[in-house]
């Protein structure tokens, strides 16, 4: 199967067939440590010479496994609306985007989420909003989750859930403080 790239509204995405991602990742890395960079090209600009891809940075985007790439640990992110709990994606429905590899349960799913990601990805880059009202990012549990008018929320206990979602200042507090907790992440 081939890879196809399609442009949504949002920063485009990379349908992959199952360990094409894992696959693409290992060659670019052989590439980067087989290729001998000129001291004063690395030096000069900072960067990798023209054609080779970026390398990947923690937290780029969206809050992923560094081991495995998986976002919300390989759950579906749009099951979560349409099922009411949090539903395990299949690795033939998988697509690349925002740094991370997202799972589906269905084609219709993972084109869905294509075609729409800021509607479907989670708020926070998938950090748990409960911590970030507090000025921090934590991990989340991906079945600890909360759909608040047409957003998703995710959260690293049942506890930081049941305050987030019994404090509406808490939501407005976390919406203030995002851009400074992101900013804060590792790149």
């Amino acid at each position: 199967m081939k890879a196809g790239t399609r442009r949504g509204r949002g920063a485009p995405s990379t349908i992959l067939a199952p360990r094409t991602a894992l696959a693409r990742a290992m060659a670019a890395f052989a590439l980067v440590a087989l290729t001998a960079l000129p001291a004063e090209a690395s030096a000069a600009s900072g960067r990798l010479p023209a054609g080779l891809p970026d390398l990947p940075v923690l937290n780029d985007g969206v809050l992923h496994d560094v081991r495995s790439g998986l976002a919300l640990r390989g759950y579906d992110p749009i099951a979560y609306r349409l099922e009411g709990h949090a539903v395990a994606g299949d690795r033939a429905y998988e697509i690349v985007h925002d740094g991370a590899v997202w799972r589906f349960v269905s084609a219709a799913n993972r084109d869905a989420f294509r075609d729409a990601p800021e509607i479907y990805a989670p708020a926070f880059s998938g950090y748990d909003a409960a911590a970030v009202a507090d000025g921090r990012a934590v991990e989340i549990d991906p079945r600890e989750f909360a759909i608040v008018g047409s957003r998703l929320f995710l959260f690293r206990t049942a506890e930081n859930r049941q305050r987030f979602l019994a404090d509406a200042q808490l939501r407005n507090r976390a919406d203030g403080r995002w851009s400074s907790v992101a900013q804060s992440l590792v790149r």
